[in-house]
């Protein structure tokens, strides 16, 4: 396994290395304005997949195989991702790898805007990949979905972390048919993994460890980290990852599934 984390001062060591695929995951119109030289472009639609009125759910097979061929990825690469938002679009897509049992990747520590504020250099020049063939399949190790959450509820090995907002937690911000949050769940809204004094990195372990520990979310135990899509909460399982944390899974869908459903618990 790859570091999880890549600062941009190695990366701009390591341009030119082969066998790794730099991934930007901004927006189309912010990649063609400036991106890290040689990082080819990746629209984040593409490896998310809506059925009404969930959203976020894992993309079939065949479409993440024909995203993954055209950026010239293959089982072997190191994929580097980044966005310009904290990372929240480059870690979905850095899970979604880990689901399909990828083993090299890692997330470019503040993204665009650590790359950027450090300095580095960015070009306008769009890169075009080679395309490869990546046959995908997934093995789930790291996807809870709802039938695999509610059979942990009571689960004491289990922590359950809800990356949204406080508002959305305690169900004052509702954004589907009920508000509220998983029975157990806890919640560490994504945006305090965040050092917005160092350009949107992820916090140092000396802060977050401690903080996450007074939540009962340890490493001895397995997390399962949700939002409303799972795109916040991607960069709780990129973080978490980061931190140690061996067991971490993702549900996809999140509450736009569990929220939309009359059978699901909540608190």
């Amino acid at each position: 396994m790859s570091n999880v984390l890549m600062e941009p001062e190695q990366l701009a060591t390591e341009l030119d290395l082969p066998g790794r695929v730099i991934v930007d995951l901004c927006k189309p119109e912010v990649y063609a304005a400036g991106h890290i030289p040689g990082a080819v472009s990746l629209a984040f639609p593409s490896i998310v997949r809506i059925q009404a009125p969930v959203m976020g759910l894992l993309p079939d097979e065949a479409k993440l195989s024909a995203a993954l061929s055209g950026l010239g990825i293959t089982p072997d690469t190191h994929v580097i991702a980044y966005d310009d938002e904290g990372g929240g679009k480059a870690s979905r897509f850095l899970w979604t790898l880990a689901a399909i049992g990828h083993k090299h990747w890692s997330l470019l520590n503040g993204g665009l805007h650590a790359w950027t504020g450090d300095g580095h250099p960015v070009t306008t020049a769009p890169s075009v990949a080679t395309p490869s063939e990546y046959p995908v399949r997934y093995i789930g190790e790291v996807v809870a979905d709802r039938a695999y959450i509610l059979g942990h509820l009571k689960d004491n090995a289990t922590a359950i972390v809800d990356a949204r907002s406080p508002g959305e937690y305690n169900g004052t911000d509702v954004r589907a048919e009920r508000g509220g949050h998983i029975p157990g769940a806890v919640n560490f809204d994504w945006q305090l993994g965040m050092d917005r004094d160092h350009n949107l990195r992820l916090r140092p372990a000396g802060a977050l460890l401690p903080k996450l520990a007074t939540l009962g979310i340890t490493p001895d135990k397995e997390v399962i980290a949700y939002c409303h899509t799972h795109h916040r909460s991607a960069l709780t399982f990129v973080m978490l990852k980061a931190l140690g944390f061996d067991r971490v899974r993702g549900y996809p869908g999140s509450w736009s599934d569990w929220g939309n459903r009359a059978d699901t618990p909540i608190e």
